[in-house]
C-alpha cells in the first residue's frame, strides 16, 4: 500500500472465488489498514459482475515466514525453524541479508545454542554457533514462541 510500511506477504484465490490477502508491516497491521485494502480491492472487482468472498488480514504470530520483510521484522527475536533434510533449531535470528521486502527467496543467519564438552572439561559449555540458511532450503520459519 503507498505510503505505508505494509507489504504483501500472500494472495489465495480459491475456485470458489474466495480471496485472501495476507499482509504485514514492521510496525504491525491494524483494522483499519485491512479495511482500505479490502475498499480498494471493491473498487477494481465489480460485485455484481463477479461473485466473490474477501478476507483481508494480517499474517499472525504463528505463521511461516514467506517474505523478506518477515525476517527483517524479526531479527533479534526467537525463531523456530525447519530445514528440508529434517533438522529442527532453535535460536534467534540474527542477520537477513539485502534485498525486497517481498522476495522469497532469502538468505538470514540463525545463532544457535550447543552444548561442547571441551577436552579435558569435566561439564559441557555453552557455545553460540551461526547456521547460514536459505528460506527456499527450509520447511518452514517462525517466530518461536516462548511463555
Amino acid at each position: 500500500m503507498a505510503g505505508s510500511d505494509l507489504f504483501l506477504v500472500d494472495i489465495k484465490v480459491s475456485g470458489d472465488n474466495d480471496i485472501t490477502v495476507e499482509v504485514d508491516s514492521a510496525t504491525g497491521v491494524d483494522i483499519e489498514a485491512c479495511a482500505t485494502i479490502t475498499r480498494a480491492v471493491e473498487a477494481v472487482f465489480d460485485r455484481d459482475a463477479e461473485d466473490y468472498s474477501l478476507e483481508v488480514g494480517s499474517a499472525g504470530l504463528t505463521s511461516p515466514m514467506r517474505v523478506r520483510g518477515q525476517f527483517d521484522k524479526n531479527v533479534g527475536n526467537d525463531v523456530e525453524v525447519l530445514t528440508k533434510d529434517g533438522r529442527k533449531l532453535h535460536g534467534v535470528l540474527a542477520e537477513v541479508a539485502e534485498g525486497g521486502l517481498a522476495d522469497t527467496d532469502v538468505d538470514f543467519t540463525v545463532e544457535t545454542s550447543v552444548k561442547v564438552k571441551e577436552p579435558g572439561a569435566k561439564r559441557p559449555v555453552t557455545k553460540t554457533e551461526a547456521v547460514r540458511l536459505n528460506s527456499n532450503d527450509c520447511k518452514y520459519v517462525k517466530y518461536d514462541l516462548k511463555f
